[in-house]
């Protein structure tokens, strides 16, 4: 009885592992296609223009600037910049977290 069970044609039947593996990719790619959906800078198709800051405040800030099929990418040189200028309003933190600018 033990030998029959070890002679089945459906353990020997080579399409079986061919289908697991194109289930396998077809996950694979779904994935790929979720994450690319979610993120902005990898959507080609987008439209929108986006700006995306990662370590704020830091050396080691950058910027990635995507304008219509463009982007481009800005480090920081962890100087502080000065330049000459004028006040052009006031900004207010309101309760809620949003940030109101109240222009002169």
């Amino acid at each position: 009885m033990s030998l029959k069970l070890l002679h089945e044609p459906e353990n020997d039947d080579p399409i079986l592992s061919v289908v697991n593996i194109i289930d396998i990719f077809l996950v694979i790619i779904a994935a790929l296609l979720i994450t690319v959906a979610q993120n902005p800078m990898l959507n080609a198709f987008s439209k929108q223009d986006v700006t995306v800051i990662t370590d704020a405040g830091k050396p080691t800030m950058e910027m990635m600037v995507k304008k219509g099929e463009k982007i481009e990418r800005y480090k920081s040189s962890g100087q502080i910049g000065q330049g000459e200028g004028a006040k052009a309003g006031t900004a207010y933190r309101m309760k809620d977290g949003g940030i109101v600018y109240v222009p002169e």
